[in-house]
């Protein structure tokens, strides 16, 4: 009776989270390059129902435990582009939305992003929002903040080739790169349109691709969708929740007949 109370338990809190992950979605709908998110759900462990003075007609039966919430991926599809005219504003055009910009952070590792919304800080470096450095492969005799970058002045290619102009010559910086993962469900979000490559998941550098200068990539958030997941997943909590109901309700039984 017990497991009823627990198996119950664990389901009303994982559907309590996937309606956390899509509630983010919702609120990220208007999110620049925002991946909506996919959840899973595993079994929590089986116990076997083969006991000392137990009547079974299989040996081999079990009862589950429960649930919980497994790991939680971004869904990698094309967002619409949208045109800002900003020079440093940049984004994927690769059809699938499985390309990302690469940033080094603080720690040195690295991150990545499909959010162009970049800018040029106080150092002459290309940054995304938060400040973290967007990743170049530098040409020689060039480097991070040598020369510094202007705003006014950079141009970058379908490529990704990062040139400023100097004096009357378009002068090569280096080369945005674009990365993909081989792999399924490859990237987990970490906030801040951050994700890190699984556990698993192989990066490579993607060919395949268009960079566009002065546009962004829209969210790939349907309300619609999201909306109707909700319905859905409230409809299972409360599901959840009529199995305690329940068990409650034989118990009191039980308890009334000893009395």
């Amino acid at each position: 009776m017990f497991n009823i109370f627990a198996t119950g338990k664990s389901g009303m809190s994982a559907y309590q989270e996937k309606l956390d992950y899509l509630s983010n979605d919702l609120v990220n709908s208007q999110t620049i390059a925002y991946k909506n998110t996919d959840v899973g759900f595993k079994d929590l462990l089986v116990e076997s129902l083969d006991r000392q003075g137990t009547p079974l007609v299989t040996k081999t039966a079990v009862n589950g435990t429960g649930v919980k919430l497994g790991t939680n991926y971004a869904v990698n599809k094309q967002g619409n582009l949208k045109n800002t005219g900003i020079k440093t504003d940049l984004a994927i055009d690769d059809g699938t939305g499985q390309g990302y910009f690469a940033l080094t952070q603080s720690d040195g590792s690295i991150a990545y992003t499909r959010n162009g919304n970049f800018k040029i800080d106080s150092n002459g470096v290309l940054v995304d929002a938060t400040g973290t450095k967007v990743y170049i492969n530098y040409e020689a005799g060039m480097s991070e903040g040598s020369p510094q970058l202007e705003s006014e002045k950079i141009s970058v290619d379908e490529q990704g080739g990062l040139y400023m102009n100097s004096g009357t010559d378009m002068v090569k910086i280096g080369t945005i790169p674009v990365f993909t993962a081989i792999g399924d469900k490859a990237f987990i979000p970490q906030g801040n349109s951050h994700f890190v490559p699984s556990a698993d998941a192989q990066i490579t550098q993607s060919t395949n691709y268009d960079i566009r200068q002065g546009f962004l990539e829209a969210s790939t958030v349907d309300p619609t969708e999201v909306f109707s997941d909700v319905i859905l997943t409230q409809r299972a909590f409360q599901l959840s929740s009529k199995a305690i109901t329940a068990a409650d309700d034989i118990w009191g039984m039980i308890n009334n007949m000893r009395s």
